[in-house]
């Protein structure tokens, strides 16, 4: 019996939505399982470095040491509050709007549900990035993006020191790249020996020139040169192509 390859292990904090590239995972590599961790914002970078997880989506700040990290998406910061709260009038506010409400407490990433349950009972505001509101959103709240606070930074982190043989064809998925540029580690050592091979008997080859031909001659010689000449004098009697006429337009 075939030992079946482990699994991926993929950390992700709360608010992050990973199915799709789940799904593109498993179509693509349907024999290296994939296993989804839900991770605690304070614990991401703790389960990373302890090996709890190979890769983990993290939300910015994070401690880069002993860490890779590619930034991926940004999060705009929304204000959650209640449904009648005067700011469901607008479209987007800023933090003066908000000048002398009740500003709930929304640092603790992983308590969000408690606040946002407070700001429901009790009202006032708490602002919080956009796909954490979307997850805790209740009917009787509403958000609005807030227009003069940073947004935050998602990342796809993993360790320095241990890679893992599947990482670099998980971060070719993140990012969208086309099955076709996507391999496993194998097969791109095997594929850079061959062209590696194939470079120096091409390279062999190319060295073999008959006595007295020059550098610069190889396949630009005889007929193909002749054919660029005709096409040059004939483009001297007919002026430059695309001087004399309008521009085209770039569709818009």
């Amino acid at each position: 019996m075939t030992e079946s390859a482990p699994a991926l292990r993929i950390g992700y904090v709360p608010g992050v939505t990973v199915a799709k590239w789940a799904r593109v995972w498993a179509e693509r590599f349907p024999d290296a399982p994939l296993e989804l961790v839900a991770v605690p914002q304070a614990r991401q970078r703790d389960a990373l470095v302890r090996g709890e997880v190979d890769m983990c989506f993290v939300r910015l700040p994070l401690d880069r040491a002993e860490l890779h990290a590619i930034p991926l998406y940004s999060e705009v910061a929304v204000a959650v509050v209640p449904k009648d709260h005067p700011i469901a009038l607008f479209d987007e506010v800023s933090l003066a709007d908000l000048d002398g409400e009740r500003m709930q407490d929304a640092s603790d990433i992983d308590a969000l549900d408690a606040t946002v349950e407070l700001v429901a009972a009790v009202g006032g505001a708490a602002v919080v990035p956009h796909a954490l509101a979307r997850l805790h959103h209740r009917r009787d709240l509403i958000f609005r993006p807030v227009t003069d606070v940073e947004p935050t930074q998602v990342s796809l982190a993993w360790p320095i020191d241990d890679p893992g043989e599947y990482v670099e064809e998980f971060i070719g998925v993140v990012r969208g790249r086309s099955a076709r540029s996507s391999r496993t580690a194998g097969e791109r050592d095997r594929r850079g020996r061959g062209e590696a091979s194939g470079r120096s008997g091409s390279a062999a080859g190319t060295d073999r020139r008959a006595p007295g031909s020059s550098a610069g001659t190889g396949r630009r010689g005889g007929a193909v040169q002749r054919g660029d000449a005709a096409r040059r004098a004939g483009a001297a009697g007919r002026g430059r192509p695309g001087k004399s006429g309008p521009r085209k337009r770039r569709g818009r």
